[in-house]
């Protein structure tokens, strides 16, 4: 009977790994949309109450001091201690979190 439970637990070990190869293998590595806008958000508390953020959900190239990136492109609005309302377009690569570019829009 010992030489079934090894077995089984072999094959356990095995279908195991085999999902999870193939878990990590549809992510390639990239934040998902939604923790991508979260990381901007705690990084742009200091321009004020964030009112309102976006998000496209699918990454896009942006090139930056002549790299190519895979990014996300999304925006963010916040109201300063007087409630003026302030809009940014941001662009966050979609590997890393790092916030590319923060660019305030014309209002």
């Amino acid at each position: 009977m010992g030489w079934k439970r090894f077995a089984a637990g072999v094959g356990a070990g095995v279908a195991v790994t085999i999902l999870a190869k193939n878990q990590l293998d549809k992510t390639d590595g990239k934040l998902s949309p939604e923790k991508a806008l979260k990381l901007v958000k705690r990084k742009t508390t200091n321009l004020g109450t964030i009112e309102g953020s976006w998000v496209h959900m699918v990454t896009e190239e942006f090139e930056h001091d002549h790299l190519l990136y895979q990014v996300y492109r999304g925006g963010i609005t916040c109201s300063d201690e007087n409630g003026k309302m302030d809009a940014y377009e941001f662009f966050v690569d979609s590997s890393t979190g790092t916030v590319l570019a923060l660019n305030k829009q014309d209002n």
